[in-house]
């Protein structure tokens, strides 16, 4: 393997993050922050617990897997569509390096990027609620298996973009929605039956009700389940980037 390649690719992406620390870090934790004001107070305030846990620490683990997913994808996504649109994937392309070795420093980037922040937001957190972690190991086995999962969504979607505008279709127009509605401020089971049933169609639900076992070792799914889940999404990306590859997608054209 040549270290050196993806130590080159992986300390670029981490520098641009430092560049742009106002909108990589600082604007994500105030946008997070908002939302414990926000339901927290006014919201906690009429919903004083959800399955013994206050509402305020209930959300918590929502709010930094809705941060952890949106993030994993645009950092994944910008970071190789910059250099396809700049004509720069050419000369990573030309060296000697393996795809594996490129996948590994765009992603690896990104995924750290989304990790760090995700702890920035737990350690926000505590300033606003009592948290508790149950299970720390497993807390953050899924905070890294989301982020890696989600990097390699964007890396995916940052080839199939012709335009900026693509960058943010998905994110916006599929992630964001399917988070608000997986369950990151309410348990499923407060749902009615037939929308408890339709609610088990959202793969987030999977992610978020995982996530939170591994705080107050409460969820809306089987914990074996959400991983399956995620490991099953985590082969689809796979294969994609593979395919990637293989056949030049949008690389070599």
């Amino acid at each position: 393997m040549n270290l050196h390649a993806v130590k080159a690719i992986y300390l670029f992406e981490m520098a641009r993050a430092w560049r742009t620390l106002m909108q990589s870090i600082i604007a994500p934790v105030l946008s997070t922050s908002l939302y414990f004001v926000v339901f927290g107070g006014a919201i906690g305030s009429r919903i004083a617990q959800i399955d013994g846990v206050s509402y305020g620490a209930f959300i918590v683990p929502g709010l930094i897997m809705l941060s952890l997913m949106t993030l994993s994808i645009s950092n994944a996504s910008f970071g190789i569509y910059f250099p396809r649109f700049s004509g720069t994937i050419y000369e990573v392309l030309s060296a000697p390096v393996s795809p594996f070795e490129v996948v590994l420093g765009y992603v690896g980037a990104a995924a750290t990027k989304s990790i760090v922040l995700g702890l920035i937001i737990l350690a926000t957190a505590t300033l606003f609620v009592p948290l508790q972690i149950a299970h720390p190991v497993w807390m953050v086995v899924f905070l890294v298996l989301t982020a890696v999962t989600f990097s390699l969504f964007g890396f995916v979607i940052g080839i199939w973009a012709d335009g900026f505008e693509k960058l943010q279709v998905i994110p916006l127009l599929i992630i964001t929605p399917l988070t608000f509605l997986g369950g990151t401020f309410y348990s499923v089971n407060m749902l009615p039956p037939f929308w408890k049933t339709v609610s088990l169609f959202n793969p987030v639900v999977y992610l978020v009700s995982s996530f939170r076992w591994s705080f107050y070792e409460i969820s809306d799914v089987n914990v074996g389940v959400s991983i399956a889940m995620t490991l099953g999404f985590l082969g689809l990306c796979l294969a994609a980037v593979w395919w990637i590859f293989k056949t030049g997608y949008r690389l070599k054209t």
